[in-house]
């Protein structure tokens, strides 16, 4: 059972043709599009001649269309594009930007007529950072902008990069993380105050204290004897 159907464009439709092309579609595509909204009808010999003129118009303003869109395509080419949105102090945003805010951005900023699926972004874009972004026309008329989000106030993050940047350089300057720096230094002094301690002198005051108690010893019971004896 074939699953397609011909048919006369009797409009133009986007995707599909311009008015007066016999295309081949979808049945359920011509069921439930084209023939209720009156865009395609049966093909036929005269229908096509009638619709010579429409065609001969619609290609001339596909033409015009064309030649604008390339001009749009040059002025687009490593356009940079600026965005504010409301953030956490992570650079988290509270909602991600989509097709259709950059479409507008781009409409307010002179680039008129991008729709919102000409606008391709490589995924969701949900923190303050640069995205590259594409936008296409079609196969040959295609270019990248650049998509800068930058947050509606300063941000706590800045100073995590910073001392991001402050580690990076500590490691290509010493060849070594400033924690293993200071490890290494510990580990020096250590090394070096060894022979200033007198650990020698421990085992001479131990000795000490034990002799002091040797003494002490006859004396407590000699004392205790004398307390009995009075008793």
């Amino acid at each position: 059972m074939a699953k397609n159907v011909e048919l006369l464009l009797v409009e133009n439709v986007e995707n599909t043709g311009i008015v007066g092309d016999v295309v081949k579609v979808r049945k359920g595509f011509a069921r439930n599009y084209l023939l209720p909204r009156k865009l395609a009808t049966t093909p036929s010999a005269e229908l096509v001649k009638q619709l010579a003129g429409k065609r001969a118009d619609a290609e001339r303003m596909l033409a015009e269309q064309r030649k604008e869109r390339e001009a749009l395509i040059q002025r687009l080419a490593g356009f940079e594009l600026s965005m504010i949105r409301s953030c956490n102090d992570q650079g988290i945003l509270y909602g991600a930007v989509t097709q259709h805010e950059i479409a507008m951005a781009l409409d307010a900023a002179g680039f008129k007529g991008i729709k919102d699926r000409e606008v391709r972004i490589g995924g969701s874009i949900k923190r303050v950072d640069s995205y590259p972004i594409t936008v296409k026309f079609n196969s040959e008329l295609q270019t990248e902008i650049r998509l800068k989000i930058q947050a509606d106030r300063p941000l706590e993050i800045k100073k995590s990069d910073e001392l991001s940047a402050e580690f990076k350089a500590a490691v290509e300057a010493e060849g070594t993380t400033p924690s293993e720096k200071r490890q290494k230094d510990k580990s020096a002094r250590a090394d070096q105050g060894g022979e200033a301690k007198a650990p020698a002198a421990e085992p001479e005051a131990k000795e000490s204290k034990k002799a002091d108690k040797a003494e002490k010893a006859p004396k407590a019971e000699k004392a205790a004897k004398g307390d009995k004896a009075k008793k």
